[in-house]
């Protein structure tokens, strides 16, 4: 029996857990930085499913990959080889520090398989170390392990007890990281820009002393590239703007253009899991690998890199000329495509509320903190656009 339009926020609300604050419209097409609804309403899409879509929506390049894959192999087991996932890891390691990769589903998974892979490291190299130390107002995922090491409590207490061996300190603190440091710590764990919190970028200074650190301590630097990395920063790893190397690294979100996966790499010396240690039933199959060479691929031939670093200036001096002229806007924060900015008061839902009725897609990190992760394809007619609605809102704050 055909599903009758209309019902399908009620059928979300009688049929899905209550997991999640919906905006009140059903998305069913999407092409470049544009969405539309199933009334024809087209919106600009300056979040890109967050930080997913990184080539928009439906490109050419992925469409046409996953297309092709579809008709030839969708699914095996990674009990065999697998071409797509094999040129994949191949593009991913010799565009990067990392000597070896394992694929999953997703970022959890892999930011899960980075803190399985230290904590074997810790065993073997330091006399059975396996705490992480992370820092406050991370997010590296919503499993167990990955909840706990996420420094945000309001997110711990449904779940309580969590999982032992994370300690959380201070972001940007570099002497209480020293200072929470034990014999029985393995590795660190951190963002080189912390997202999920409203774009807050770590400091230069701070992120070479947490190197210097581990190095000094025999400790592995775990580094969370799953919303900062391919591209959107301006480099395509974020990691890359400071003269740095992790020893692990985690990938997600928008390695396969909008199909999920996930990815941790990590350098020869603390590749330890052997065979047995670790698995994914669906982790790199041939379908979300395919989407992801063709990626990759884009990302690199159109030097989107330097386009998000170009684009994402731009939209900081637009933003900055708005919050001369508005002065409810306190501070605006950014680093390519990667941008976010706080109010003076709490009123970033309704901004956002509002952004969407005008055909506009904002993400809202808090009350007062407003984000946007558009697709690294942009152009500056765009962020004119999205301005220009951002400017006639905040006119009636």
């Amino acid at each position: 029996m055909p599903l009758v339009t209309q019902h399908w926020q009620e059928l979300e609300q009688k049929y899905y857990m209550r997991t999640f604050n919906r905006q009140p419209v059903v998305l069913v097409r999407g092409q470049g930085a544009r969405v539309w609804d199933e009334e024809g309403n087209s919106y600009l899409d300056m979040v890109a499913g967050l930080a997913v879509n990184v080539l928009g929506h439906c490109h050419p390049a992925v469409v046409e990959a996953i297309t092709r894959q579809a008709g030839q192999l969708i699914h095996t087991t990674n009990l065999y080889y697998t071409t797509p996932q094999l040129e994949l890891a191949e593009l991913l390691i010799e565009n990067s520090c990392a000597d070896r990769i394992f694929f999953a589903n997703s970022g959890a998974e892999a930011n899960e398989g980075a803190i399985k892979l230290a904590r074997k490291w810790g065993h073997l190299q330091r006399d059975g170390a396996y705490g992480v130390i992370t820092v406050s107002n991370s997010f590296h995922g919503r499993t167990l392990a990955t909840l706990a090491a996420t420094g945000q409590p309001k997110y711990h207490k449904p779940f309580a007890p969590m999982p032992d061996g994370f300690s959380s300190v201070e972001f940007n603190d570099l002497e209480a990281l020293k200072a929470a440091t034990t014999p029985q710590t393995c590795a660190v764990m951190l963002e080189v820009i912390q997202g999920e919190s409203g774009v807050h970028p770590a400091d230069h200074d701070y992120l070479v002393g947490v190197r210097r650190w581990c190095d000094e301590q025999g400790l592995l630097l775990i580094l969370d590239e799953i919303q900062t990395g391919l591209g959107r920063t301006g480099k395509f790893l974020s990691f890359e703007h400071h003269g740095i190397e992790p020893d692990v690294f985690t990938l997600a979100k928008g390695l396969a253009g909008g199909v999920p996966i996930g990815a941790f790499l990590a350098k020869e010396a603390c590749c330890v899991l052997t065979a047995g240690d670790h698995g994914s039933t669906f982790g790199g199959g041939p379908l979300a690998c395919a989407a992801g060479v063709a990626t990759i691929r884009t990302i690199f031939e159109e030097n989107l890199a330097g386009h998000s670093a170009e684009i994402g200036e731009y939209l900081l001096s637009q933003l900055r000329a708005l919050q001369a002229k508005h002065d409810v806007i306190e501070e605006i924060r950014g680093l390519g495509l990667m941008v976010a900015f706080d109010l003076k008061v709490e009123s970033a839902p309704k901004v956002v509320a509002e952004a969407l009725k005008r055909g506009l897609i904002l993400n809202p990190t808090g009350p007062n903190t407003v984000r946007m992760v558009p697709p690294l394809i942009i152009d500056k007619a765009e962020v004119d656009e999205a301005i220009a609605t951002i400017d006639s809102i905040l006119e009636s704050l």
